[in-house]
């Protein structure tokens, strides 16, 4: 049960429905990160949210954005728990195995980012605004894991609402999807 009394919405989305002020550049920031034109593909860049978020625990964040990666990648859910679980082992590219270091070393702390990993980033081609996309994805997605688990949002654990919601957010984006049905959730994304 949330702390405060928020509307009725899964995660993240309840929050925003009951301070939309705020929602708005915290969907914008989200959109840029991970839709907008970038070398990082939108389901490398959902990669990287989902990874931080399942190193926060952060069940709503995890979950979303995984299913958000997976619909990005063909439906591949055994690669998204891949990089939750075993990135090393996933099948992805070196460079976005070395931008998951940094990832989580953000995570953690970022001063515990080192030069030395930056250097094996770049080894693997990765370029300057990569990695800063990369910290700000990581440091991003801590702000938005607290947010989700500080006010003890609701937390489905249907992976089917999920898929659903991933492929629409895949389709449509951050700001279209956050500001479809707001004020008149579907039946099945308002659940417990």
């Amino acid at each position: 049960m949330p702390h405060i009394d928020l509307p009725n919405l899964p995660g993240i989305r309840g929050p925003m429905a009951f301070r939309p002020e705020t929602s708005k550049p915290l969907n914008e920031l989200v959109e840029v990160l991970l839709r907008h034109p970038s070398s990082l593909t939108p389901g490398e860049r959902e990669l990287i949210a989902t990874f931080v978020s399942a190193r926060n625990n952060c069940h709503y964040c995890q979950s979303i954005h995984g299913a958000i990666a997976a619909a990005h990648l063909d439906g591949d859910e055994d690669l998204v728990l891949c990089v939750k679980t075993d990135p090393n082992n996933a099948a992805i590219s070196p460079k976005l195995k070395a931008l998951l270091v940094i990832a989580g070393k953000v995570q953690v702390d970022g001063k515990n980012v080192t030069s030395e990993d930056i250097a094996a980033a770049r080894s693997e081609g990765a370029t300057d605004l990569e990695i800063h996309d990369t910290v700000l994805i990581a440091a991003a997605f801590c702000m938005y894991n607290r947010y989700v688990d500080g006010l003890a949002t609701i937390q489905p654990h249907d992976p089917t609402l999920y898929r659903e919601r991933g492929k629409m957010v895949a389709r449509n984006g951050y700001v279209a999807a956050n500001l479809t049905n707001v004020a008149n959730p579907p039946a099945e994304l308002v659940t417990r």
